[in-house]
This record gives C-alpha cells, structure tokens and sequence, in this order.
C-alpha cells in the first residue's frame, strides 16, 4: 500500500500540495484528475521521491519515501514510473533500451535482462520491434517502449505522469491500450490523466486535484456521473 498523510509541497513560496491524504492499495487503480497546475504531477514526483516535501509523508509498503535511513534507489524498484516524455536512449536498441536497467541496476546477466527485455516489448506489442532504434517509432511505440523499460525491473507500483499528453491524437489509443492490459492484470497504477474516458473505464477510483488539495475522490460512477463538488462539476462542465 502507499499512504500519504499530510502532505504538503513548496516551490519557493507557492505551496503546490496543501496537506494531502491518500491511501492507495495494492491492485487499485487510481486516476488523478484535474486542471493543468492543480499539483497532480507534483504529487507523482514526491511519491517517488523525485521531489523532496515540507512535512507530511508518503510511505511505500511502510517504508517512508522521504526518510534519511532509506535507500531511495532501492525502494524506487518497487515504483515504475512513465513520464510525458518517453526519454529513450537514441543509440540503443529498444531491446537494449529496456534491458539496460535490470542490467545495471539488479545485476543481471545479459542474457537474463535480454530475455526480460523481449518478453516486456512483446507485452506491450512492440514484439517486432526489437532491433529497431527510437527514432525508427512512432510516438505511441516509444511511449510503449518506455512502459515495457519500466515493466522490466518488475515493479508493485506503476506511475504514469499524463503518459499520451505530448502524443498525437491517433496515437493516444495504443497506449491506452497498453495500460488497460495492465490494469486487467491487477498492476498498481496511479494515473495522473487528461483521458476523461480511460479514467471511467478503467479507474476503481478517481481522485479530483484542484490547487493541491484532494477535492473529491470516489467511484468513477460517482465522480463523473453525481459529483458533488461544485468545483469538480465546473471541472467536468469545461471539459465535455
């Protein structure tokens, strides 16, 4: 489980997360919503402690993140996270691409982190694609690409930072796709999403962020279909 009690994040003198509580459990799958500032991305990066906070704190299967005593690199493992850009290594190999962490990081033979490698690029659908170098994909393969290179450290949480944001419209729909899959198989996954329908379908809970506090958060039946917050309805009234 994660879990975040009191949360609070500064840049400079903008507070940007404003005490926030959450409790995310092992196989949910949670989507974060809200306008563009509101401190949804913020909230990804302290998870995985990308970001350091001003009080509060954010545990990880009772290991606190942000503690001096915790090796960050290890506990950051657990937690794959997939960004707005995919960030590939132009000079290696999709295969290479996703082998290269469990190589270097968990000290796989290179064998082992190859066949680890093909296994997570066929999971995602870019099984023909081994030997193809990123600038030979499409966007949506090289955002795949960078779910299967986290995929391959074999994490229990994923973090997806607006994944199809910087892609083109037709492209959106196959990494969706990919995520689908993942939630189908019970992977853990905090979704901060601009995909209102992906969110419906696929969400067990979707949380509403609004200046860095958690407005509301229930059932994706109950957010969009009888929301209750009248911030949350002037949200949702912009965006249809």
């Amino acid at each position: 489980m994660i879990e975040i009690r009191g949360l609070e994040k500064f840049f400079g003198n903008l507070q940007v997360l404003k005490g926030v509580d959450l409790d995310v459990r092992k196989g949910e799958v949670l989507s974060i919503i809200g306008a563009s500032g509101s401190g949804k991305s913020t909230l990804l990066y302290c998870i995985n402690g990308l970001e350091p906070i001003q009080k509060g704190s954010i545990k990880v299967d009772g290991t606190d993140v942000h503690a001096k005593s915790t090796n960050i690199n290890h506990l950051r493992q657990k937690m794959g996270m997939v960004f707005q850009q995919w960030n590939s290594f132009p000079h290696l190999t999709a295969l290479e691409n996703v082998a290269l962490a469990p190589k270097i990081v968990k000290g796989m033979s290179k064998a082992q982190a190859r066949d680890i490698a093909a296994k997570q690029l066929e999971h995602v659908g870019l099984g023909d694609k081994l030997d193809a170098y990123p600038s030979a994909l499409s966007g949506g393969q090289q955002q795949r690409l960078a779910i299967a290179r986290a995929l391959a450290m074999e994490p229990t949480y994923m973090l997806f930072d607006e994944a199809t944001s910087a892609l083109d419209p037709e492209l959106v729909g196959e990494v969706l796709d990919a995520m689908r899959l993942l939630a189908q198989e019970g992977m853990t996954m905090i979704c901060v999403t601009h995909e209102m329908g992906f969110a419906r379908d696929v969400s067990d809970r979707v949380a509403f962020v609004h200046e860095g506090i958690i407005e509301e958060i229930d059932t994706p039946t109950e957010i969009f279909g009888a929301p209750k917050s009248d911030l949350l309805k002037k949200f949702l009234s912009n965006i249809r």
